[in-house]
């Protein structure tokens, strides 16, 4: 079983839509879409989720307002404000204290001090993980509740259990649409992985963020190349991408030309190789049949 990570350093540089053009061409692959905190890979390939899973990163405090005796010690220990007290307390509440749900850090202080074993410190829903079905495959997906946290979590759990989806069905290939940047998330995303292909654009930022991100994944020995989407709208700027890429020896394994196509293709939920006489889609076939070479040969 293979594992291509598809990352970039910033967010925007096209990352998810080459991620939807290698699968239609890879024939029935495994998809795992770990860009969890903004996932969009579902905009583009319609998945039909088969089955939905909760997902706990963390733990989250509660106060029985029966048990409670209004001492304040909860709110005296706690360091990120989140126990309200009298002061701050609704009319017409059963007790003056109450923890802020959106506010807890689940660090548990309160529930061990508590005098009287008035806080519950249960496990929290910080979102949701789904296994779905798509025209190219299945696909394992995920959506963080708002301002939730624990997405690397999040991340190698969708990993895993693409594996897993892998092994059942005897499919080879795992194609990852991993998170932008260079956090948890995206350490999440490649750890293991046997090649990481970094999508980038011709911007200032765009080459920042790429030597940044390939820092990253030097640093973890993942096998990394390099595909430069849009490259024709800055030759200069590719130009000084395609030295840094000589110097830190990643190849280029891919140069996508910009092509309206492609935006008409997200608006149809489609990938631009699925497009008949779209330009960009013999950039990405020929970017396919690299990637699945190098693949290939690690085999």
């Amino acid at each position: 079983m293979k594992q291509l990570t598809v990352i970039s350093g910033k967010g925007g540089t096209g990352k998810t839509s080459v991620v939807a053009s290698l699968a239609t061409m890879a024939g029935k692959v495994v998809l795992a879409d770990c860009d969890v905190d903004a996932a969009d890979l579902h905009l583009v390939l319609d998945p039909v989720p088969m089955n939905s899973h909760p997902f706990s990163g963390g733990k989250q405090a509660s106060i029985v307002a029966e048990k409670c005796i209004s001492c304040g010690r909860c709110q005296e220990l706690c360091r990120f404000d989140a126990v309200i007290g009298p002061d701050r307390a609704e009319k017409n509440t059963e007790t003056p204290f109450r923890i802020d749900p959106t506010a807890c850090e689940g660090c548990g202080v309160c529930a061990h001090f508590c005098p009287v074993e008035a806080i519950l410190f249960n496990d929290a829903q910080n979102g949701e993980w789904f296994i779905s079905e798509t025209r190219v495959g299945p696909m394992v997906h995920a959506k963080l509740g708002i301002a939730e946290e624990n997405s690397g979590k999040l991340v190698s759990l969708v990993r895993e259990e693409a594996r897993k989806v892998a092994q059942k069905e005897a499919l080879s290939t795992i194609i990852i649409d991993g998170s932008p940047g260079i956090g948890c998330p995206v350490i999440a995303s490649i750890t293991g992985t046997d090649l990481a292909l970094l999508v980038t654009e011709p911007t200032m930022s765009g080459l920042h963020d790429l030597e940044r991100v390939a820092d990253l994944t030097a640093h973890f020995n993942i096998p990394t190349v390099i595909a430069i989407n849009k490259w024709d709208l800055n030759t200069g700027m590719t130009n000084a991408i395609k030295e840094v890429a000589s110097r830190r020896e990643l190849p280029i394994v891919g140069l996508i030309r910009y092509d309206r196509h492609v935006t008409q293709a997200q608006i149809c939920h489609k990938a631009v190789t699925e497009l008949d006489s779209a330009p960009a889609a013999e950039d990405l076939n020929n970017l396919w049949k690299i990637v699945a070479g190098i693949l290939l040969e690690q085999a």
